[in-house]
């Protein structure tokens, strides 16, 4: 049955945080301490010029919104601050976290703006953020506002990440305030006036493991029981309400988080900035800042300059992480359990899930049945070696390699002109690898001997060319977005050109498929962009 699309007006606001939380007294938006209270009720700040710079009509059917509901001038100005629609109620949460691994205490929505939960035909509740909106309560010295260049890449890798099947926050869309905000992009001193901007992003939830930190550090434990029942009883609805549902709740996280971790390494996604209150409770990622995708397979990359010296949030890293931050949240629900024995437990075993979700994961990006943990383990840890060797491009090596048909195992080590490989080999390095006339005799014997020892495990499958291609390609993506592709986007945008926004929203909408004429989308990084300001990593402002 297609869903009846509806406008602005008729969405129905079901604004269940704020009914059943308590909130903060203080009405004033001012930076404070906010005790005693899950949120703050806050208004968006009245700007210019609202004006729409590019919307999801996916994220938009999710609300049941008509795509001409999203190119109004009430869109622009609901989605841009300026006004409230009937039955939004806008507030900011409060919570904490660990930044880079030190308690950084109050933290909060220090410029994300909540302005209800609607309800959808189908039943299921989104809720509506603003980022970039105005300060609240939780911005500190900041000014609650967000630029163009930032929103750009949140609002196009929200989708993107959708499209590839990640657990993701989804975005709605991308406006322009009509302002100027002052940053300092590479925080080096010399700040400059640059467009503002919003992005409306939706989830089901958007509570952090923050939340329930914050107030396990204050010591307010009666609260801190009331937000964990809410937030099983809201969104976490096939867990049972008993003291034995925290176990499975914690639980449930911990799956959740590892499977959006195992889908980050499948598409060699680095978030950049896994500090506890960047961790959704619903496994999604959330918070795009400096983000990346690995160009080149370096594991201890990470796209964060703040990160550059530690790499804690690097490629590699990202599991451990993201068990470190399992680790603090358990530490947080701990007072209402009572007892540590089963959040250890959980811990251990979401080592354990963890582990045979990215085997399994391996298996299918290598277009085998299933995983074979004496054979397949070996060919796994060599094969990531002989990528990390040389420079090597992580999507289009998987993706070229489901194009690769070794079944007769003729796997040639000759060269032809400059490129080595043989008439096989030949079209798969050139377009993988980022020097391919210049690695060595020795590389590419160790390449031509992984692929006899892969061609044999293929075999054992007796699985044709053609199925193990079509396996491969659904889980390695063609088009990701890459760091320079986004930058593209942004420096035609900050001209006044939002075209290449839309043709980039559009190609990241199947990114699976061979999009004949869009081949450039879904090249190596180009070599003007390897420390082109922007294309390799980024700071934390925005």
């Amino acid at each position: 049955m297609t869903p009846t699309r509806t406008t602005l007006e008729k969405m129905k606001f079901d604004n269940q945080f704020v009914s059943k939380l308590p909130c903060d007294p203080e009405a004033a938006n001012t930076r404070r301490q906010v005790r005693r209270a899950c949120y703050s009720r806050v208004t968006p700040t009245l700007v210019k010029a609202p004006r729409l710079v590019a919307f999801s009509r996916e994220a938009a059917h999710l609300l049941d919104l008509e795509e001409n509901a999203c190119k109004s001038d009430l869109f622009a100005r609901v989605f841009t601050g300026n006004q409230l629609l009937k039955g939004m109620d806008p507030f900011a949460m409060c919570y904490g976290g660990h930044q880079f691994g030190s308690w950084a205490g109050q933290l909060g929505d220090g410029r994300a703006i909540n302005l209800g939960e609607v309800v959808n035909q189908n039943n299921e509740r989104w809720i509506l953020q603003l980022k970039g909106a105005g300060p609240t309560p939780y911005s500190r010295t900041a000014d609650g506002l967000a630029v163009l260049r930032s929103s750009i890449r949140e609002f196009l890798c929200s989708e993107a990440m959708f499209h590839l099947n990640v657990p993701t926050t989804r975005a709605l869309s991308l406006t322009l305030t009509g302002e100027q905000v002052e940053r300092d992009m590479f925080y080096d001193g010399n700040p400059k006036l640059e467009p503002g901007a919003v992005v409306c992003r939706i989830a089901p939830s958007f509570t952090r493991f923050g939340n329930f930190q914050i107030l396990a550090a204050r010591q307010e434990n009666t609260l801190l029981k009331l937000l964990m029942d809410y937030t099983i009883k809201t969104d976490f609805p096939l867990v049972p309400l008993s003291q034995t549902s925290y176990e499975g709740w914690f639980r449930n996280i911990c799956e959740k988080t590892m499977d959006m971790i195992i889908h980050w390494m499948r598409v060699g996604f680095v978030h950049g900035v896994m500090n506890t209150d960047n961790m959704s409770i619903l496994g999604l990622t959330i918070d795009y800042g400096p983000y990346g995708w690995l160009e080149d397979y370096t594991p201890d990359w990470t796209p964060n300059t703040t990160d550059a010296a530690g790499h804690r949030y690097s490629f590699k890293n990202q599991p451990q992480i993201a068990l470190w931050n399992l680790g603090q949240l358990a530490n947080a629900i701990l007072p209402v359990l009572g007892h540590p024995e089963p959040l250890q437990q959980a811990l251990d075993d979401a080592i354990k899930y963890f582990h045979q979700g990215q085997d399994t994961m391996m298996a299918q990006k290598l277009g085998f049945k299933c995983f074979e943990p004496t054979t397949d383990r070996p060919i796994t840890a060599e094969l990531l070696k002989i990528l990390e060797a040389v420079e090597t491009d992580y999507t289009l090596f998987f993706r070229g390699l489901s194009d690769l048909d070794i079944s007769d195992e003729d796997i040639s080590q000759e060269r032809i002109g400059n490129v080595p490989g043989g008439n096989k080999l030949a079209p798969f390095i050139t377009k993988a690898f980022y020097a391919p006339d210049q690695i060595s005799p020795a590389h590419l014997n160790r390449l031509t001997a992984w692929l006899r020892v892969y061609a044999k495990r293929l075999a054992q499958d007796r699985v044709s060319h053609q199925k193990k291609k079509q396996q491969m390609d659904q889980i390695n993506p063609k088009y990701v977005l890459r760091n320079y592709l986004a930058q593209t986007a942004i420096d035609q945008a900050e001209k006044g050109d939002f075209s290449k926004i839309w043709e980039l929203l559009d190609v990241m909408r199947t990114p699976y498929a061979e999009q004949r004429g869009r081949e450039r989308f879904a090249e190596k990084r180009p070599e003007w962009a390897r420390h082109k300001p922007g294309c390799s990593m980024l700071s934390c402002s925005s």
